[in-house]
């Protein structure tokens, strides 16, 4: 079972979202011939390099049912779909710029039976709701994604940490988080995930 690894870390899955990761592999590997989404190259670290990072986030924060997540610039669906089938009674929201990354979310969601995923293909400054997080894989500089997001996080706090962003990264953020006004706090996922991959890999959160 090539998802062991992450049954390894969250051990309390059932057997629905052990059926729903196993698959997951054989759906990309059909849709990435198709409509390049992952590197081919990568598809051999799949779990490791994607589908654990896009878990990550759980690590820091349990989303509780009912919450409302978006996922700026989910490409083919990282994190949102590992974790929309982590947290299966969480709305998700996956938005991306470009329409054949959203095809092939809208296709894997169906091919799981995922019924908390909802998708639009649109730019993030677009979209005019306002959720409990935001998530996303290091799709550009936070001062610029902070501006993204500006006037889409709800006021209202119903988890442990204030509403916010949860943004998976990598390297050095120095430079990146200067000047930048809001409260930052970075988790080392290596903290989390014994794998080498994980050494330099973060989520910053910020509110």
């Amino acid at each position: 079972m090539e998802s062991s690894l992450i049954l390894n870390y969250f051990p309390d899955l059932s057997l629905e979202q052990q059926r729903q990761f196993n698959e997951l592999k054989s759906l990309y590997v059909y849709w990435n011939e198709r409509i390049n989404v992952i590197s081919r190259k990568d598809m051999d670290n799949f779990y490791e390099h994607h589908v654990l990072h896009s878990l990550g986030i759980a690590k820091v924060m349990a989303f509780k049912d009912g919450a409302d997540v978006l996922d700026i610039g989910t490409g083919g669906g990282f994190p949102g779909i590992p974790l929309a089938i982590l947290f299966p009674n969480v709305k998700f929201h996956l938005v991306d710029s470009i329409g054949k990354k959203i095809l092939v979310v809208n296709e894997v969601a169906q091919s799981l039976g995922l019924k908390n995923i909802t998708s639009q293909h649109e730019r993030a400054e677009k979209i005019n709701h306002q959720y409990d997080f935001v998530v996303s894989r290091a799709v550009a500089a936070m001062p610029e994604f902070l501006r993204w997001v500006r006037g889409k996080i709800k006021k209202e706090n119903a988890h442990e940490l204030p509403n916010g962003i949860l943004y998976l990264k990598g390297g050095d953020l120095s430079e990146e988080l200067k000047g930048i006004k809001h409260h930052i706090k970075i988790y080392n996922l290596s903290d989390y995930f014994n794998e080498e991959f994980f050494e330099t890999k973060k989520v910053v959160y910020v509110r």
